[in-house]
């Protein structure tokens, strides 16, 4: 999957519009596939907007990064693989049969697959295989490649290759260069709309390199692929180096002008962050993304950015943001409780955290889908109320009339007392009771105190803050930072009062919203419904959403979602920052148009060597 020509993120995609039908089959020909609507480009378009089809080839771009890698095979649980083959932000050596844009929420373009027939109901999806496709040992790319990929994934990849590709009833090749997937009907007999678009990002392997080796196993095999690089050099753990292939068979087509413009790229990689910042100061590597607002805030004034030769641009993008906050396991209690929950929306000085701690330059979150069109809006519109309608008897009333928005502060001693007044008065009206300056549930003899789960020792200081808010309305919090594999494991068994995590939307939400809300994940070990959540509306919402034929069904159906989300108060909102903070060395260059998923690092070039 080139995941890197729209910076990491998972866009899914579906049928277009306007297209010529085939009528024995109920089919569309297309090039270009979207989730809904028609694709932004026509069919034999030029190049993609956020591209400069005229960058100049060559030169070096060296990148740095935290951690370290021990493994080439990118596609199972089993070690760590480095930035660049298939996972991460660049995917250089591995293809998937379709490219997503990167300025569309959700659209896919011909790439190894040159076009496709898919059903109009979508049962079913055949991929064209480019006749010009070939691996980089000059081997043709086929359709026997596709179902090997197919079949290996989905009995020894990852468990998300493995939980969307059993969706498929049969995978039939036709001829070489044609294979065609067919689905499984859900329960209620329905097709499931995302299959066709999950397949076409399939990451494509070849036969010829992997059938005679074992699969689920880590390999430092240099691996061939069909991408625009082949590796060129590698240190394992430390540096690996890729080289443009110059008989790249994709070179020409317009989904990659403009794209992959150095000869070479290089990944150093380093244990610990601040000895990377340094190395960048030095001019060790070339660009690098800071993710530590306030090292971005105080730590780049050293002489090469004081005089130009180091650039540092907030570049700001439209790309869904993590919905992060400390999230509650309402498996135990007192979170169990909805209206505790709602009285701790007011114990967290947003204003003064953000302001102290982050300089003021962060968001607040205020939603499950921050930075998008997709949050709810401050009350439901007549769209969202009409879906809301149906569940009627399931919701409290006030949803329909009142924000469902976090309580935010202004910074001030007076608005943070003010909103720990209301968490008092809601506590109160609950029935819980304050004794010498100690919480107590309804009729319960033992103070309210809870633990709350870090693994980054960066994030105590936010976590101890907090901590003191609750003390002022007698909570007794804890904070007990783990290292990652005590965190990870007790994660996996919801052993935890409140945690600070995450979960990472898109654009085009879809089967993954029932892995994150859905009731049945809700007693999976190491699902994603790391809340617990159990509620039948969010539950025929997040099975509805795939579903939706037209984005503005989809917008209102994830409105009605981020908002039933938000009234059941499942965490505290952290912040999110809405640009991609980017320090470089001026000899990069960058095209002028950033494209809502953010900058796209295969689309910048150097002036120098």
């Amino acid at each position: 999957m080139r995941i890197g020509r729209a910076t990491l993120l998972v866009f899914l995609i579906g049928i277009s519009a306007g297209l010529c039908f085939t009528t024995a089959a109920q089919a569309v020909e297309t090039t270009a596939i979207a989730m809904h609507g028609v694709p932004k480009y026509a069919d034999g378009f030029d190049h993609f907007d956020y591209v400069n089809p005229n960058a100049p080839k060559g030169g070096a771009l060296r990148l740095g990064i935290t951690g370290t890698f021990d493994s080439l095979n990118p596609f199972i649980v089993r070690g760590q693989p480095p930035l660049g083959l298939n996972t991460g932000l660049m995917s250089l050596v591995y293809e998937p049969l379709m490219m997503r844009s990167a300025d569309e929420p959700l659209t896919l373009y011909g790439l190894l697959a040159d076009k496709v027939d898919i059903a109009d109901d979508r049962s079913s999806i055949t991929f064209h295989i480019n006749k010009s496709a070939h691996w980089s040992d000059n081997v043709p790319v086929t359709a026997d490649d596709v179902l090997f990929s197919y079949e290996t994934l989905k009995s020894q990849g990852r468990p998300n290759h493995r939980t969307y590709y059993k969706k498929v009833a049969q995978a039939a090749v036709l001829d070489p260069q044609r294979i065609r997937f067919t689905f499984k009907p859900n329960a209620d007999g329905s097709i499931d709309r995302e299959m066709p678009l999950i397949m076409a990002l399939m990451p494509i392997l070849p036969r010829h390199d992997w059938q005679d080796r074992p699969f689920n196993q880590t390999t430092l095999r240099t691996p061939v692929g069909s991408g625009p690089y082949i590796i060129n050099a590698m240190d394992t753990g430390r540096s690996i180096t890729y080289a443009r292939n110059p008989h790249y068979w994709a070179a020409a087509l317009p989904v990659m002008r403009g794209l992959d413009n150095f000869d070479k790229i290089q990944v150093d990689y380093y244990r610990d962050d601040g000895v990377a910042l340094q190395a960048f100061k030095a001019g060790q590597f070339d660009m690098r993304f800071e993710s530590n607002i306030n090292r971005w805030a105080t730590a780049y004034d050293f002489p090469a950015a004081k005089d130009g030769r180091v650039k540092m641009e907030s570049m700001v993008h439209s790309r869904a943001e993590p919905a992060t906050g400390f999230i509650f396991n309402t498996r135990r209690a007192p979170f169990t409780d909805p209206k505790f929950r709602a009285a701790l929306m007011y114990s967290f000085d947003s204003g003064w955290i953000n302001r102290n701690l982050f300089h003021g330059l962060y968001h607040r979150v205020s939603s499950y889908f921050p930075n998008t069109s997709l949050a709810a809006p401050t009350l439901p519109d007549a769209a969202e109320q009409s879906i809301l309608r149906r569940y009627e008897t399931q919701l409290p009333p006030d949803l329909f009339t009142d924000p469902v928005t976090p309580a935010d502060t202004d910074g001030t001693e007076e608005s943070a007392r003010s909103n720990l007044l209301e968490a008092s008065t809601l506590l109160h009206d609950a029935g819980y009771t304050l004794i010498d300056n100690k919480l107590y549930a309804p009729n319960s003899d033992k103070s309210v105190t809870f633990e709350i789960l870090l693994s980054d020792p960066s994030e105590e200081k936010l976590a101890l803050v907090w901590m003191r808010s609750l003390a002022r309305i007698g909570i007794s919090a804890r904070v007990h930072t783990v290292d990652s594999a005590q965190y990870q494991a007790r994660l996996a068994q919801f052993d935890f009062d409140v945690i600070s995590g995450r979960w990472i939307n898109s654009l085009s939400p879809g089967n993954e919203q029932t892995v994150f809300w859905g009731s049945a994940a809700a007693d999976q070990p190491g699902s994603r419904n790391y809340a617990g959540i159990k509620s039948p509306a969010i539950d025929a919402l997040v099975a509805a959403i795939p579903n939706t034929k037209r984005r503005e069904d989809l917008v209102a159906m994830t409105h009605a979602l981020d908002r039933l989300l938000l009234a059941g108060h499942y965490m505290i909102p952290l912040f999110y920052a809405g640009a991609d903070n980017v320090a470089y060395w001026n000899k990069l260059h960058h095209p002028d148009v950033t494209p809502i998923t953010g900058t796209v690092r295969e689309a910048w070039w150097s002036d120098k060597d």
